[in-house]
């Protein structure tokens, strides 16, 4: 909308330029009949451009319409003036066809029913305060006829500034089916200043206008630009406020916007972040997930969740310090390992394992702290009281009365949210890992439903990529004996132990295959369910189950010689072999560079020269397609080259 000083500098001149016609028409020594219907036409439409300046206009519409008006009346005015022509020789030369008078009186028709379709959708707040009219449609004006939908938008953006509620949500609902049915639709509503009446509804409206808002600025994030001006507007703030203590339907499609606008420009992650978003998404995962709570003490910085956990699983035991310490150390010079149980110890684990974890972790964080929080916290107040800060949404009374379905959406799209958060931005992966965001995702991952599940699984393979890249995030994340790291690689294990092919299987791949440098040289039972996914069906898996093996053997990885020789003790060698002949291209490409390193790292296994890897990598070496690739042109010569100094002729075979 526009305040009084923008109505009047636009609407001024049209006023100007009609009183002008008008008076010019009187004069009128020719087509004087013309001239009095031009007049009648122009007076009603000065008319209402004087009522229109008394409104408060819908500045985008207004500013268009305006402009066609003022080249109407420039028009009326000029052919109003030819017809005060004296004396017979400028008659003469003064020609004026009968049907410019028709065509001038179409246009002033036109633009009287543009101006009055502006002054209605402009006091549409008085239509929408009674509900009986709220429904009314206003119709287009004729400068829609080339643009319709951009009129209708106008129409649905003015009702979302000036309607009832109930008009407001229809506007909205509305503004959803355009956005959903087309880009083009999105950025005009953008354009048009649709975003700010959207924030303003999710802020005031009821439950299912705030639902349709947030729907469609989900929906308005389609590309890069579009998100930036959406955050300009303040939908971050927004969303926080919603996240923190709107109904859970509506933090629910909340949670859904927040992810697309952060997959489709990941630049506004650190503003979310800016504005809690993040711990507010993690308290909605851990609602009902890890522990029945409605407030928490926030411990001092140096006190992260890790440490609390630390405390409680191995504070009381010294050795277990000392092996943290010295695994620290050796990541420190990469290499890192990770303290996960070994296979004997994992088949000893009941199914309660994890319940005694979330139980004993989260007692260490609910009394321990708060008992020393004014000895840790240098914030805390002085007279002793401890700090509370409340929960996104526990402060809601009744949330926990919410139905299951609505709680399984909204850990689905609190879940999907983090994972486009966290994807490529390490100050965020940090935030999460430190929050109790790994435990839920370790249990979602066991029990959640289908969709929670899914979208855990992925959070937690952007979360595992990103480690893969920054050392101390691996450190503080995936630290040894950090009950956290230790239930998400066990669920991890399960799901790739289990091998079905679902929307699980692959990330939980990828997300081990990043996690690679962490884990010891004892550590088998990951390499050995791996391999036996060589063996897949389904060549999407095997393709990722090599890529995760190839940074278990690839020389950046420190234990890459026990690694390799897991993987061939395995069974790998054969596998890999298969692959690299009759694999699809990208497998072939990706299987030959694992038996590259694999060869150039236990050049004198027996099991590579049973397989006849030397006459493979022979083979491969003479495919063009293959040694085009990069990789496999730096590897396979050496590779060739290892493996002929420890292998006999004989012990090659051929094909």
């Amino acid at each position: 909308m526009m305040g009084d000083g923008g109505v009047k500098q636009i609407l001024a001149k049209p006023i100007q330029l009609a009183d002008q016609v008008s008076k010019l028409a009187d004069f009128a020594h020719s087509f004087k009949q013309e001239c009095a219907e031009l007049k009648a036409k122009t007076e009603r439409l000065a008319g209402l451009l004087r009522q229109a300046a008394r409104a408060d206009l819908y500045e985008r519409p207004a500013r268009r319409i305006m402009n066609d008006t003022e080249q109407v009346l420039d028009k009326a005015l000029a052919l109003v003036a030819k017809c005060r022509a004296h004396g017979l020789v400028r008659r003469v030369f003064t020609i004026i066809p009968a049907a410019a008078f028709k065509k001038m009186s179409t246009q002033l028709d036109n633009s009287i029913g543009d101006v009055s379709w502006l002054i209605r959708v402009s006091s549409s707040a008085s239509a929408g305060s009674d509900d009986s009219d709220g429904d009314i449609h206003l119709g287009l004006p004729p400068i829609a006829q080339n643009e319709p939908i951009l009129f209708l938008i106008w129409e649905q953006i003015a009702t979302l500034h000036t309607g009832s509620l109930d008009a407001r949500a229809d506007a909205a609902a509305s503004l959803v089916s355009l956005a959903r049915d087309n880009d083009r639709y999105g950025k005009l509503i953008i354009e048009e200043d649709g975003v700010g009446p959207l924030l303003r509804l999710i802020k005031e409206g009821r439950l299912d206008g705030q639902e349709s808002a947030a729907h469609a600025l989900g929906l308005l994030a389609r590309d890069p630009e579009s998100v930036e001006q959406m955050v300009l507007g303040g939908v971050c703030s927004t969303f926080a406020k919603v996240l923190k203590e709107g109904p859970m339907k509506v933090q629910a499609m909340v949670a859904w916007a927040v992810s697309e606008l952060a997959a489709s420009h990941p630049k506004c992650q650190d503003v979310f972040a800016q504005n809690h978003v993040v711990r507010l998404l993690v308290s909605h995962l851990a609602f009902e997930t890890v522990q029945e709570h409605s407030k928490y003490t926030i411990p001092s910085k140096d006190m992260s969740i890790h440490s609390v956990v630390m405390a409680n699983s191995s504070g009381s035991t010294a050795a277990a310090r000392n092996d943290a310490s010295a695994s620290v150390a050796m990541d420190s010079s990469e290499q890192g390992m990770v303290k996960h149980p070994t296979a004997d110890q994992n088949q000893n684990a009941n199914t309660n394992q994890m319940h005694s974890l979330i139980q004993s972790t989260m007692a260490v964080k609910s009394n321990k702290v708060p008992h020393n929080s004014n000895s840790h916290n240098p914030h805390a107040s002085s007279n002793g009281k401890q700090h509370h800060v409340t929960l996104s949404g526990t402060s809601i009374k009744g949330r926990e009365f919410e139905d299951p379905a609505t709680k399984a959406y909204m850990k689905a799209m609190a879940a999907k949210a983090l994972w486009q958060l966290a994807k490529g931005n390490p100050a965020i992966c940090k935030s999460i890992t430190e929050s109790r965001a790994l435990l839920c995702f370790a249990v979602l991952l066991e029990k959640g439903t289908d969709e929670v599940q899914y979208n855990s699984a992925m959070a937690l393979m952007e979360i595992a990529r990103v480690a893969e890249q920054h050392s101390d995030l691996r450190r503080s994340a995936f630290k040894p004996s950090s009950p956290a790291a230790r239930a998400v690689v066990d669920q991890f294990l399960k799901i790739v132990e289990k091998a079905d092919y679902d929307d699980l299987l692959v990330p939980c791949i990828v997300a081990l295959g990043c996690l690679s440098r962490t884990f010891r040289a004892t550590e088998t039972r990951i390499i050995a369910p791996l391999v036996r996914l060589l063996d897949e069906q389904e060549m999407v898996v095997s393709k990722e189950a090599v890529i995760a093996l190839t940074k278990f053997a690839c020389t950046e990885n420190y234990l890459h010689l026990d690694h390799s020789k897991a993987i061939i003790n395995e069974g790998g060698s054969k596998h890999l072999v298969q692959l690299v002949y009759f694999g699809e291209h990208l497998v072939q490409i990706a299987a030959l560079i694992l038996l590259c390193y694999i060869a150039l790292h236990v050049p004198d296994s027996e099991d590579l020269a049973q397989a006849e890897v030397l006459t493979v990598l022979e083979w491969a070496s003479k495919q063009g397609y293959m040694v085009q690739d990069p990789k496999v042109d730096s590897l396979l010569p050496e590779s060739k080259v290892r493996l002929e100094l420890y292998q006999s002729r004989s012990s090659r075979g051929y094909h």
